[in-house]
């Protein structure tokens, strides 16, 4: 976990990545504008439905603070599609189907198997400033997000 944390004061790997809002994602995104990334193992599981409920349930505080959300996992887009739909989830789903931005961001794998769960926050220069890891505390990555925000952004 410790490699992780290194990342933070350093700028977030350049991507272009397809998402659930039928549009291509890329680095550029994120400069001008803080962001939330979270990275979950698999779309519509039990916790990583949890996860991105719990985004989608604080989603206007993010929108208070001017921050934009985005979800990563490997599944493909049809799968983000679906499951953005299923439960409502006004942010987009960035589809890393060769988990080359995950492996970028050297995120961990959990029980030597499963993609880790990871929330990285990234100012509106690009660079990461809070890297957040709990493979099973759903709700907390985005408590722990707005936490950060709310003490180090003004809306």
């Amino acid at each position: 976990m410790a490699k992780i944390h290194s990342l933070v004061g350093t700028a977030f790997p350049e991507f272009v990545l397809d998402s659930s809002s039928g549009q291509k994602i890329s680095h550029g995104d994120l400069k001008g504008k803080w962001s939330v990334l979270f990275f979950y193992p698999k779309d519509d599981s039990p916790g990583c439905t949890v996860q991105s409920c719990r985004f989608r349930d604080d989603f206007s505080e993010y929108e208070k603070l001017r921050v934009q959300l985005f979800g990563v996992s490997s599944n493909s887009v049809d799968s983000h599609q679906r499951f953005a739909e299923k439960h409502s989830l006004p942010f987009p789903l960035i589809a890393d189907a060769k988990g080359h931005l995950r492996t970028e961001l050297k995120i961990p794998m959990s029980m030597g198997f499963l993609p880790g769960r990871a929330t990285f926050i990234v100012d509106d220069e690009g660079i990461i400033r809070m890297v957040y890891i709990s493979q099973l505390r759903f709700k907390q990555h985005s408590k722990m997000a707005l936490d950060y925000l709310r003490d180090n952004i003004s809306p």
